[in-house]
């Protein structure tokens, strides 16, 4: 349906903008499908692929909308291809690529990770259209021709493209920050634990060491008392002896 003035809904636009899209990501993907092992190894250990890695769809090559039979298949065509068996002559690199296609795989098969992920290609995409729609309202605002560069396929492509994998880098640096987070709180509940189990140990000690020493110390007490007392009763009996007298010597 057209808006006024016969111009296009803004709504049309968008739906329009990504069929586009996905056309161009379905085209990527059949191009890149056909990738040699080394290719695709390169592709999964490129710089930052520790980001790029993040979105399970862009490590498989595979449409959001792919069914789980779809799935299989390319986990299973895309594993052999990168598989350390197969790339001997670079082991240790195949091995880590076969890792994030596995991880991937594995994730896309849980219900509720694979929706967290697809959350987030949505979410990015509704970013780049809300973006979109500021940008042409600002246009027609100002009197200006409602063209922005996202009007263009490829770009508006490449733009889904990197607000999505910024949202999923986000994510797991959030996700880093509070496993980082929850294993501080680990440590130190852990050495509260194991000191509060000393100082009850250090009590124990002391308690048992006080009732071992308790009769000892009872005696010793008794016979300070007992020394105390014959030292007293000694001393009394010095002042009641009469006192000596001195004879008297005559001439």
């Amino acid at each position: 349906m057209a808006a006024a003035g016969g111009e296009p809904s803004s709504q049309n636009m968008s739906d329009e903008l990504f069929q586009n899209f996905i056309s161009e990501v379905k085209q990527i993907e059949k191009r890149d499908s056909v990738l040699t092992s080394k290719q695709q190894i390169d592709r999964l250990l490129r710089p930052g692929s520790s980001y790029f890695n993040l979105n399970p769809f862009e490590v498989l090559q595979i449409d959001p909308d792919a069914t789980d039979d779809e799935l299989k298949k390319r986990f299973r065509a895309l594993s052999i291809l990168v598989h350390p068996d197969k790339n001997q002559d670079d082991a240790d690199r195949a091995q880590k690529a076969f890792e994030a296609v596995d991880k991937a795989y594995k994730l896309l098969l849980d219900p509720e990770q694979k929706k967290r992920a697809l959350d987030v290609i949505h979410a990015g995409r509704e970013y780049v259209e809300h973006m979109v729609k500021e940008k042409k309202k600002q246009l027609k605002k100002d009197g200006k021709l409602l063209d922005v560069e996202e009007d263009d396929p490829e770009v508006f492509r490449q733009a889904v493209y990197k607000q999505t994998m910024k949202l999923f880098a986000e994510l797991e640096i959030k996700r880093k920050e509070r496993e980082a987070k929850e294993m501080h709180e680990r440590k130190r509940a852990r050495e509260e634990e194991i000191e509060a189990a000393e100082k009850a140990k250090r009590e124990r000690e002391w308690q048992k060491n006080f009732e071992e020493t308790r009769d000892g110390r009872v005696d010793s007490w008794r016979t300070f008392q007992a020394k105390g007392k014959k030292n007293k009763e000694k001393k009394n009996r010095s002042f009641l002896k009469p006192p000596k007298v001195k004879m008297e010597q005559r001439e």
